[in-house]
């Protein structure tokens, strides 16, 4: 099973564009089936079954994490900021004994061989966006690990794509390094965090508006991770910045996405959130309501806000068969991914029996979940033996 790089702007050496031996990763888009929802030729693996996809899994980069060590970096990350010292220190532990699944690709593909899953879509350790870095240094952290993740593709491009990193503290350096990620490196997508050093991704101060229409031309998915809630005060004790905060910031996130209008200008932008949305993909219809009694609840975006909600993407990391279902029948299955938070603890070990174990989802509902839908927007495609 390889892949071949099928952007005809490409100009990358290194990519096999169909006239030379290097194998590399990509395939062109069926467009009309795609607008219509309709599934796309099924990839197989080698043993003739659907490609099996994970389109949430991190690697940490070894060299950008020495680069900001004298820096204290755990000081500016959330998810250390608002726990209680008995979580620091097993996120810590954590951090130790999961090194190898984090930064070793051999102990990955055993762990994936174990779990079923034919490809990773890779991106960044959540916490190595560095947003709060002076943004020259940003931009210097995000090629460190943006080219980490070509070599990796490079070198295993039967097993990883990957989604990038860019320095959202400065718009033009991340419009830049969006540009080097996709047409240089052939990365298929970006994370990003749901905030900036406490602002929202819509707030004026940023000026992202170019990125995101920039993402939209570009057919690349935006794959929108937290670390930790921003103003987690009050989840400091039980690792409540991580188990109730992460969905939290996706939902405060995605409101403002949604409510400043962003998803209405772009309505192209292909945005995957973890975690099986955050909670606003669960109780969509308190901000519909509020839409229709109050007129400071539409004083930008013209249409209901769960329209724009039915235009993102969602992991199935649920850890529930009947939530799982819930999400496929309001969003449909061809907005749900497999997702597993490799290799964190919060982590979906078993996803394929997750989603074997759905009530009545049909063959090609599972097939699309399980990689069908990544397939078709990450542009993958088994190269020809």
């Amino acid at each position: 099973m390889m892949f071949t790089c099928q952007d005809q702007a490409c100009t990358d050496p290194r990519h096999n564009h169909g006239h030379g031996h290097e194998p590399r990763r990509g395939a062109p888009r069926a467009a009309a089936a795609a607008r219509a929802g309709a599934p796309t030729t099924v990839v197989r693996n080698r043993k003739g079954g659907s490609l099996r996809v994970d389109i949430h899994c991190h690697y940490l980069n070894p060299e950008a994490q020495a680069k900001v060590a004298h820096l204290n970096p755990a000081e500016r990350d959330y998810s250390y900021a608002y726990s209680n010292a008995l979580s620091r220190e097993v996120n810590a532990k954590q951090m130790r004994d999961r090194a190898p699944q984090l930064s070793s690709i051999e102990t990955r593909i055993r762990d994936m061989d174990r779990m079923g899953i034919d490809v990773q879509a890779i991106s960044p350790a959540p916490a190595q966006t560095y947003y709060w870095t002076e943004p020259g240094l940003g931009a210097d952290l995000a090629r460190t690990v943006n080219d980490r993740l070509a070599e990796i593709v490079a070198a295993w491009p039967d097993r990883f794509v990957a989604l990038g990193t860019v320095p959202l503290q400065d718009a033009g350096l991340a419009l830049a390094e969006l540009e080097r990620c996709v047409k240089t490196l052939g990365l298929r997508g970006v994370e990003i965090n749901p905030s900036v050093n406490g602002m929202e991704l819509s707030d004026p101060r940023l000026n992202l508006e170019r990125f995101f229409a920039r993402v939209a031309e570009l057919g690349v998915v935006i794959f929108m991770h937290p670390v930790g809630f921003t103003h987690g005060e009050r989840l400091m004790n039980h690792y409540f910045n991580n188990v109730i905060g992460n969905p939290l910031e996706t939902t405060v996130a995605v409101s403002h996405l949604i409510f400043d209008g962003v998803m209405e200008r772009h309505p192209k932008l292909k945005i995957i959130l973890p975690h099986g949305g955050g909670y606003l993909a669960h109780y969509w219809a308190r901000m519909d309501h509020a839409h229709r009694a109050r007129p400071d609840c539409r004083t930008v975006i013209k249409k209901a806000p769960s329209h724009y909600l039915k235009k993102f993407y969602f992991d199935t990391i649920t850890f529930d068969p009947a939530m799982l279902r819930q999400m496929v029948d309001q969003y449909g299955a061809g907005h749900v991914l497999l997702g597993t938070d490799y290799p964190y603890d919060m982590a979906e070990v078993d996803p394929l029996r997750l989603i074997g174990s759905v009530p009545k989802l049909t063959r090609e509902a599972k097939e699309r979940i399980q990689g069908g839908n990544a397939v078709r927007m990450l542009k993958i495609k088994r190269r020809a033996r």
